[in-house]
């Protein structure tokens, strides 16, 4: 009588358990995704054309704000207070690309940056930049 090799138990499995397989090519799959971005920047050897500078032609200038040390406000070069750039940046906010140049002092505090800002978006404007110098370090 013959026996069967599954029956005895005696037989070896013919299976390969993938289980151990599919861990490994999912961890491979994570290492791969979470370095690709880091990688591919510095490898891609681009040279890019250069070309003369262009000034566009703004339909609107930017509003430029100057905010000192103090906190005093100025608006393209006249002294407001936080109700009259309200009120300027309200009237403003009727053309959808009104925007606001912030440029403050080192030594303005982050909440008086953060009520100017609460201000311009409360008034409409919500196209903000701030202006600062290049070049210079973090010290």
């Amino acid at each position: 009588m013959q026996m069967n090799k599954n029956e005895g138990g005696m037989g070896s499995m013919a299976e390969i358990n993938v289980t151990p397989l599919v861990d490994v090519m999912l961890v491979l799959l994570v290492v791969f995704i979470l370095t690709a971005p880091l990688i591919v920047p510095q490898s891609m050897k681009v040279n890019l054309p250069k070309t003369q500078a262009v000034t566009l032609q703004e339909k609107n200038k930017k509003m430029e704000l100057v905010i000192e040390s103090s906190g005093a406000l100025t608006l393209d070069g006249k002294q407001v207070s936080d109700k009259e750039l309200e009120r300027a940046l309200s009237a403003a906010s009727s053309n959808p690309e009104a925007a606001l140049a912030i440029q403050a002092d080192k030594g303005v505090p982050y909440g008086r940056v953060a009520e100017i800002m609460a201000i311009s978006q409360g008034a409409g404007v919500v196209k903000l930049s701030f202006v600062t110098l290049a070049g210079g370090g973090a010290k």
